[in-house]
């Protein structure tokens, strides 16, 4: 298999359809192109092995002939491979809330997203959000405390064991550090148990050695 990915730094969905990759235990080949430059716009325009049947988007998975993009995509066809119990809760009632939770994390949240896109080199002090991100912010934060309030007990992740609702939140959790978002105690540890995760380390530490620079995505939001 091969996963194309965008810039380690900014690209949020990349993290999430990496994780995803690295959580099936299959083994894959990662190749990372640079968001807008030359090579992005070649493999944009490459139909065989790179990002045309994605229209130009990362992350694209390829297993032989056989080619998935879109992150959630990409999260379900490898648990179909390896097995659901992998990515989701065994209960019912948990698998339930940890896919509206995914699902939600999918589609929702454009406040945050567009203004404080993930920068996960960048500290940015006295960050002043829109009344948007805040009720983003604090969802989020609820869909959290109640994921760990009644599956957490099994471990330090949202339902106990790393899974697909971790994959889908860890660049949440990326964005509240870069911010300086002030979050609750119980969030902090959350935060903590995901971002010292292996593979998060290992991408914190590829992204902190990446020379690419994307000046959109280097200020701090002024709302």
């Amino acid at each position: 298999m091969k996963l194309i990915i965008g810039n380690k730094n900014y690209s949020s969905w990349s993290l999430r359809g990496w994780l995803a990759a690295k959580q099936s235990g299959l083994h894959f080949e990662e190749i990372i192109v640079p968001m807008f430059g030359e090579e992005w716009q070649q493999k944009k325009l490459q139909e065989e092995g790179g990002m045309m049947p994605s229209s130009g988007k990362v992350p694209i998975l390829w297993d032989e002939e056989t080619v998935v993009w879109d992150s959630l995509a990409i999260l379900e066809y490898l648990s179909d491979k390896v097995g659901r119990d992998r990515f989701w809760p065994k209960d019912d009632t948990a698998r339930g809330m940890a896919r509206s939770m995914v699902a939600e994390m999918h589609s929702s949240y454009a406040s945050l997203r567009s203004e404080c896109p993930m920068n996960i080199r960048q500290r940015f002090e006295g960050a002043r959000i829109s009344d948007g991100t805040k009720q983003d912010v604090v969802r989020i934060l609820g869909l959290w405390a109640e994921a760990r309030a009644r599956f957490g007990s099994g471990g330090p992740f949202l339902f106990g064991t790393f899974g697909a609702a971790d994959i889908y939140y860890a660049p949440v959790v990326s964005r509240f550090l870069s911010y300086g978002f002030g979050v609750p105690g119980f969030a902090e540890s959350y935060m903590q148990a995901v971002w010292e995760h292996e593979w998060l380390q290992a991408w914190i530490a590829a992204a902190e050695d990446e020379e690419w620079v994307i000046e959109q995505y280097e200020g701090a939001p002024a709302a």
